[in-house]
C-alpha cells in the first residue's frame, strides 16, 4: 500500500478509530487491548511541602505503580495555550505604524502573559487501570481500586462520563474551555428545541 492510500485511508477514519477507542463507558474507553478506567486524582501542592514531603509523595506514587502494573498516570496540562495569540499580536506589533494600537497590542500581549501566569499551576492528573469489561462492569470492583489507589495517599475519585470526555478533550486538543460535552454533534440545539 503506498503512502497516499494509507494518507486516504486515515483521512476516512472517525476520531475515535484513529484514537483506537471503540466506545466511550461510564467510566472511561473501550479499546481493541480492553478497558481503560479513568481515576481522577487530586493533586498536592507540592511548593509548600518541605523536600522530605516531597519525597514521600513521589515514593508513594512509585509504590502505587510498582504495585499495579495496569495502572498508568495521565498529566495533562488543563489550562489554556495562547501562545498563537502572542505570536499575532507580535506580528501586528512590528507591522502597526499607528502608536497608540502598538501601545493597545503592547497591553493586550501583557494581559495574556497574566492569565497564563494566573493559570500556570492547572493540572489535572489521572490513573488509567486497565481492566477486562467484566472488572470494569462490577462497582464493587472499581471502589476496591478506588481504594486501593486511595489507601497510598492519594484524594481519588471515579471519572464518569463528562470527566473521561473532558480529560480526553483536554489531551487530544488541550480544549480546556468546553464544560459539557454533547454525545452527538448538535445535541444541545435539538434539546433546547424540545
Amino acid at each position: 500500500m503506498t503512502q497516499k492510500q494509507k494518507k486516504e485511508m486515515r483521512q476516512r477514519l472517525s476520531t475515535r478509530q484513529l484514537m483506537g477507542i471503540k466506545a466511550l463507558t461510564d467510566h472511561g474507553v473501550k479499546t481493541s487491548g480492553g478497558e481503560l478506567v479513568f481515576y481522577l486524582i487530586a493533586p498536592d501542592n507540592l511548593s509548600v511541602l518541605s523536600a522530605e514531603g516531597v519525597r514521600q509523595r513521589v515514593l508513594a506514587l512509585s509504590n502505587l505503580l510498582r504495585a499495579s502494573a495496569e495502572l498508568t498516570v495521565v498529566a495533562l496540562d488543563s489550562r489554556e495555550s495562547f501562545q498563537h495569540n502572542k505570536d499575532h499580536y507580535r506580528q501586528r506589533l512590528e507591522d502597526e505604524p499607528i502608536p497608540a494600537i502598538r501601545e493597545l497590542l503592547r497591553q493586550d500581549m501583557e494581559h495574556l502573559d497574566e492569565i497564563q501566569a494566573g493559570t500556570a499551576s492547572s493540572r489535572e492528573f489521572a490513573i488509567v487501570c486497565k481492566m477486562d469489561a467484566q472488572a470494569a462492569a462490577d462497582p464493587a470492583q472499581l471502589a476496591q481500586m478506588e481504594k486501593r489507589i486511595h489507601s497510598h495517599g492519594f484524594r481519588v475519585r471515579l471519572a464518569d462520563e463528562q470527566d473521561v470526555k473532558r480529560v480526553l478533550a483536554v489531551y487530544y486538543q488541550q480544549d480546556v474551555t468546553t464544560d459539557r460535552f454533547d454525545d452527538f454533534d448538535g445535541e444541545s440545539v435539538v434539546k433546547d428545541r424540545e
